[in-house]
């Protein structure tokens, strides 16, 4: 379980987090959803402990983690795909896979994830940063998968991607969830949030305004769509 008790957060002297409150069951999909420039990005950095918590409280299973190196918190069984990926263009993509340690047994083996992902392993002897952006969501995706994490934290998975690719995406995070493994998900995306996730958390101004279960989301499809602004 991950819970978050009023966290307030700072990117130098700009107060973006102002009291983040909310809690992701173990084996639970769920998703921060708001505008840009709410706070949702900001969230996963600071339980990710790249950016530090000033005021309030994080825990993963029950331990805090806050003032916790992230390579520490990593261990713990907590896993980050960035907005941006983490791709090293220095290196290929099966090197991309197998960088980071395992930390858990629960891990995906590299046989499994070149199963779920035959682009990957059809291009391993390829630079990382060759593939397209689709496969480098991948990639990202399957090398958290492969460390073992039981909670994955995903920023924005599907920006920009292809409907062919998004669907694919939302295929593997049924699969994470299916492992039993906890996800909470970044996404603009009301339609895709709505397929993978189990409640939806809803930010401004940097404080969750309400939390739904996904048949209220659905219900009220409209209502948040105005609300995001899409």
């Amino acid at each position: 379980m991950l819970a978050l008790r009023g966290v307030h957060a700072y990117y130098g002297e700009s107060h973006i987090l102002h009291g983040m409150t909310l809690t992701v069951e173990t084996g639970e999909v769920a998703t921060l959803v708001g505008r840009n420039g709410v706070g949702k990005t900001t969230t996963l950095r600071t339980i990710m402990g790249i950016l530090p918590a000033r005021q309030g409280q994080i825990e993963l299973n029950g331990s805090s983690i806050v003032g916790i190196p992230s390579d520490r918190i990593a261990r713990r069984g907590l896993g980050y795909v960035p907005e941006e990926r983490g791709i090293l263009s220095t290196l290929s993509v099966y090197e991309n896979l197998t960088l980071a340690p395992i930390i858990g047994k629960s891990g995906w083996t590299v046989e499994r994830i070149f199963d779920a992902f035959p682009n990957l392993k059809e291009r391993a002897k390829a630079g990382g940063t060759t593939l397209s952006g689709g496969e480098q969501q991948m990639l990202a995706i399957a090398r958290v998968l492969r460390s073992g994490a039981r909670t994955v934290l995903l920023d924005e998975p599907t920006e920009g991607l292809a409907p062919v690719i998004v669907e694919r995406i939302g295929e593997l995070i049924r699969a994470m969830k299916a492992d039993g493994i906890t996800v909470l998900l970044v996404e603009q995306n009301v339609r895709f949030a709505t397929d993978v996730a189990d409640r939806h958390h809803v930010i401004v101004h940097g404080h969750v305004e309400q939390t739904l279960e996904n048949r209220e989301v659905i219900a009220r499809e409209k209502e948040l769509l105005d609300l995001l602004g899409v």
